[in-house]
């Protein structure tokens, strides 16, 4: 799929992973929209390439179904979706300080895989009407990010593993649904990345992990992750499958 000339909807847009990718996008060409509860940010980046910012919920139904609308109004329906939103908790299932808040478990899962799968299945809806881009019939593609957590999972990340381990489960049934209309699905397991996400990890445990990472041993940066983005949209044989982009880390049981 030639991505230029295309329409990209990015969620989570507005910094980390999703601007990373947006920038990387956009660069190739792609009119990027940026959902993002951070408007103001959004807004700021979106300026920046040249694209749009629209501020939404990825877990409102009639929200994101608008936000379509209206990206589609203005920039053309989105043929690349990157679903780039996602938060996290540090909290372990039970111990000393009592069971693991049932509504902060429901909340990572509402937003991680729930909107998630909200924004996919919205988008995938208007793309069908496309005609096709190619020989193949292909109208589009949906990029979800799952995380190396879904498979390692550490202490105190049983809520954002179960949701990832959600997203990566979606991933082949998505693909299959959506093949007859061209749609290819993908998901991306991304390592240690510099993302606001990542913000909250305390810093002892960031200089324990380094080492442990084969190679390269940093951090990965948005703008790696924006290119494999890329990639997933240009090649088509990339289809119903999670790719980790983490230098090789399996992770350890130590987090929280």
């Amino acid at each position: 799929m030639k991505v230029a000339g295309l329409t990209a909807l990015i969620t989570g847009g507005a910094s980390g992973l999703g601007a990373g990718a947006a920038r990387v996008l956009s660069a190739a060409g792609v009119r990027c929209a940026l959902l993002d509860r951070n408007l103001d940010l959004a807004r700021e980046l979106a300026a920046e390439l040249g694209g749009m910012a629209l501020g939404c919920d990825v877990v409102d139904g009639p929200g994101v179904a608008a936000a379509i609308a209206e990206v589609s109004a203005k920039l053309g329906t989105p043929r690349i979706v990157l679903n780039a939103a996602g938060i996290d908790v540090a909290i372990r299932t039970a111990g000393p300080k009592g069971a693991h808040s049932l509504e902060e478990f429901e909340r990572v899962i509402r937003v991680n895989l729930t909107g998630t799968f909200n924004v996919a299945r919205l988008a995938a809806q208007a793309m069908i009407a496309l005609p096709p881009l190619n020989e193949d019939g292909e109208r589009g593609v949906i990029v979800n990010i799952a995380s190396v957590v879904a498979q390692d999972g550490p202490i105190g990340q049983v809520a954002y593993a179960a949701s990832k381990a959600g997203v990566q489960g979606m991933t082949l049934p998505m693909a299959r649904d959506l093949a007859p209309h061209g749609i290819r699905v993908v998901t991306v397991a991304p390592g240690m990345f510099e993302t606001p996400l990542a913000s909250g990890i305390p810093q002892a445990w960031i200089d324990s992990i380094i080492p442990t990472i084969p190679f390269p041993k940093r951090w990965g940066k948005p703008l790696e992750f924006g290119a494999l983005v890329r990639q997933i949209c240009e090649n088509p044989m990339l289809n119903g499958e999670m790719i980790r982009i983490d230098a090789a880390i399996r992770m350890g049981i130590d987090r929280a």
